[in-house]
């Protein structure tokens, strides 16, 4: 058995050691965001991970069946986007903010590979208290997350570098989530 403190030390390495990928991402996201749409996207962000700890929770006996393979088709969400910004790198903010929400849902689900592997063990290890408390602990990291990934992309220096180089960087940072599904998929 474990402490709570052990509790709380485990889940906050497997959650910031899983997210770390995640918050670069969501980072990137909201460097070519509106920032008035700040808050809708950090709700799709929390969203999406809430959704990676339901089903490590609910489904991960599930997951068992489901070759890790498989998960690697989740590259072609940050490709297409890919695809799409490099298509229209040359337009005006309006065509880079249309889907700020979608798209980071979509992200962080698809870096999701990770997150399941190291948490669909630890939430069955220790029974239901533990686990809930582990959930607990996600959360507040998660809380965390969120704002400091906002503050640090409303830094004036870090907002006037995303705003003169994201329409060119921000296809590149796709193809790399891709890369990195596939990698975390075990396909690569």
């Amino acid at each position: 058995m474990h402490s709570v403190l052990d509790v709380v030390a485990l889940s906050s390495v497997a959650f910031v050691g899983t997210m770390f990928d995640n918050y670069f991402a969501f980072a990137a996201q909201l460097l070519v965001t509106d920032p008035k749409r700040f808050r809708r996207v950090a709700w799709a962000q929390a969203v999406g991970v809430a959704m990676l700890i339901v089903v490590a929770a609910g489904v991960g006996s599930v997951l068992s069946a489901v070759p890790a393979q498989w998960t690697a088709l989740f590259c072609l969400a940050p490709w297409s986007m890919a695809l799409y910004r490099w298509r229209h790198r040359d337009q005006g903010a309006t065509a880079r903010y249309r889907r700020g929400a979608f798209t980071t849902v979509l992200v962080t689900i698809a870096l999701g590979g990770d997150n399941l592997g190291v948490w669909i063990p630890l939430l069955r290890v220790d029974g239901m208290a533990k686990g809930l408390l582990t959930v607990a602990v996600f959360a507040a990291w998660e809380a965390l997350f969120l704002v400091s990934a906002q503050r640090l992309t409303r830094h004036p220096r870090v907002a006037a570098f995303g705003e003169a180089n994201a329409h060119r960087l921000v296809p590149w940072v796709y193809l790399v989530l891709g890369g990195l599904i596939l990698i975390e998929s075990g396909l690569l």
